[in-house]
């Protein structure tokens, strides 16, 4: 058995193919969608809720699954979030009908709630600062990395199985997975162990669940969509008496100095930790790595597409065409890993300050993204492979850079005893954040593209579902033989792609400015943006009942 140094990094390599898988689980499905409607008899209603259902349990779930592993142990709310998205990855597979499909998605979108936070909560409590990016850095490359891989994965298993084996593959890593976290992976919780905050878990599922249901029908059907519009104020009013609530059970949590007394509301412990706020390291750091699925999006939705429709390959050469930008994420994150580290002393000297900061790191990534966004935004319908891989890999560059010192920055404001909820908090914004830059790129793309389609000559039936989507443009025009329409409906994409690149490269440029004027130069120390008397919380740092279970 390695020692305890090997074994927590060990641990955290298991944790991390669980990421990856559920990352993979996210790029296949789409390949497999046209698969799933022929097979199920699905209609494209149907195919929303096979995705949507998963998205809305995914933001429902996460902030009570953190709650779930500060209280009982995150290892084993992590083992069951594990056998929970296994076999629902293979009911999945085995789905005989749509409705079972649907139901089973959500299933999935339980187990995926409690891996995603928890794979970051127990970074605070496994690794000590210094060590803390490298950790980062792994996890992040295992949610990156799903974005290429899955695609060349997918389109090898559609191409030679049936559509369920793109769901079937996640259990043989899942039970790999269950195996090396059940004997790596130590056993930590919150030393006080208080009553549940039931009241925040229910407004915080509501409203998160809304907003992002509301968000994903106006990306859908408009930004005037009437239901859209009432759902996402609904969710917001919501998430707002949410604050409210929180707010008033930490003072109430605080005079109690978090004891269990009497009757009422006495002794619960909030649901989310808002003094967090006060950190600008967790305040920022979260902001910056949410703007990040903004500048992402381009290239992960939409450049697939591009390769796809525009270029004529295949969703696994589509993947490959992806990797470059990996290869530039894992030097910025080594790198950046290494520019951010003490430096080692010399003759006995203590070890030197870092050669560089989190400040520096992130401006000059979200800079490095900005730019290259800008240059993706001059793509032509017959730009090569090389220009598209030469700005992939400086823009994976300046992700890698910038990724894990936002997520250390955020990470480090959190304490042993709440980390579980406070990274399911960090998640949960994410989540959320990834779901508006979906929408609001999504409208960028598709108003422009649906504008520039010259479609006078056909039908009004063929015309609408032509400006659909690129797909349908796309296939229309090979059905009836129209050169012209290929031409329009492929040059209209690009249109509404490099709109959206200068979009993403707007993003990206605000972000480097929020992080030159509000990111700290240091990630705050795990616990001192709220000290312990302020909340009632067990002592900050690892409690001492955590401490011994560690060393076992």
């Amino acid at each position: 058995m390695p020692d305890n140094s090997a074994r927590r990094w060990w641990a955290l390599v298991a944790i991390a193919a669980s990421v990856l898988v559920v990352g993979l689980d996210l790029t296949v499905l789409n390949l497999a969608l046209p698969t799933i409607s022929g097979d199920l008899h699905a209609s494209t209603s149907d195919l929303q809720w096979v995705s949507d259902a998963y998205s809305l349990v995914l933001a429902a779930a996460m902030l009570p699954a953190g709650l779930l592993g500060d209280r009982f142990g995150r290892k084993k709310v992590l083992l069951i979030a594990l056998v929970v998205f296994g076999v629902s990855s293979a009911m999945c597979a085995y789905a005989g009908g749509i409705g079972e499909l649907i139901a089973a998605r959500a299933v999935l979108g339980i187990g995926a709630a409690a891996i995603f936070p928890l794979s970051f909560a127990v970074i605070p409590v496994l690794f000590a600062p210094e060590e803390r990016q490298k950790a980062i850095a792994l996890m992040a490359s295992a949610t990156f990395i799903s974005f290429p891989i899955g695609p060349i994965v997918g389109g090898y298993l559609l191409d030679n199985f049936w559509w369920g084996s793109v769901f079937l593959i996640n259990v043989p890593v899942v039970v790999l997975a269950l195996i090396a976290v059940a004997f790596l992976l130590p056993e930590s919780r919150s030393e006080r162990r208080p009553s549940v905050d039931v009241l925040g878990v229910v407004l915080s599922s509501a409203g998160l669940a809304g907003l992002t249901y509301g968000f994903i029908r106006a990306g859908q059907d408009g930004w005037t969509d009437p239901g859209a519009l009432a759902t996402i104020a609904a969710g917001a009013v919501v998430l707002a008496i949410l604050v409210a609530w929180e707010r008033w059970l930490t003072r109430r949590y605080a005079e109690d100095d978090g004891a269990p007394r009497g009757g009422g509301f006495r002794g619960i412990r909030p649901l989310i930790e808002l003094r967090l706020f006060r950190s600008a390291g967790f305040t920022w750091g979260t902001t910056l790595a949410t703007l990040v699925s903004f500048a992402m999006f381009g290239i992960f939705f939409a450049m697939p597409l591009y390769f796809q429709e525009v270029r004529g390959v295949n969703a696994m050469g589509s993947g490959l065409r992806l990797l470059p930008m990996i290869g530039g994420m894992v030097i910025g994150m080594i790198g950046g890993t290494r520019l951010a580290s003490p430096r080692k002393g010399t003759e006995g000297r203590p070890p030197r300050g870092p050669r560089s900061n989190a400040k520096v790191l992130v401006t000059v990534g979200f800079t490095l993204m900005a730019v290259t966004l800008g240059v993706g935004a001059s793509t032509t319908v017959s730009s090569g492979t090389g220009f598209a891989a030469a700005w992939f890999a400086v823009f994976g560059l300046g992700l890698g850079l910038a990724m894990p010192q936002t997520m250390n920055a955020a990470l480090s404001a959190l304490s042993a005893e709440r980390s579980g909820s406070g990274s399911a908090l960090i998640s949960a914004l994410r989540q959320v954040g990834a779901t508006i830059g979906v929408a609001v790129l999504g409208t960028v793309l598709d108003s422009v593209y649906r504008s520039h389609l010259a479609v006078t000559h056909l039908p009004a039936a063929v015309a609408a579902t032509a400006k659909g989507s690129v797909v349908e443009g796309v296939g229309i025009a090979h059905r009836l033989g129209s050169a012209a329409l290929l031409d329009s409906a492929r040059s209209a994409f690009v249109a509404g792609l490099d709109a959206m690149l200068w979009v993403c490269a707007g993003v990206a440029l605000l972000s480097a400015i929020l992080a030159v004027i509000f990111l700290p130069r240091r990630a705050d120390g795990m616990g001192e943006a709220v000290p312990a008397g302020d909340t009632g919380a067990a002592a900050v740092g690892e409690t001492g009942a955590e401490r011994a279970e560690l060393e076992v």
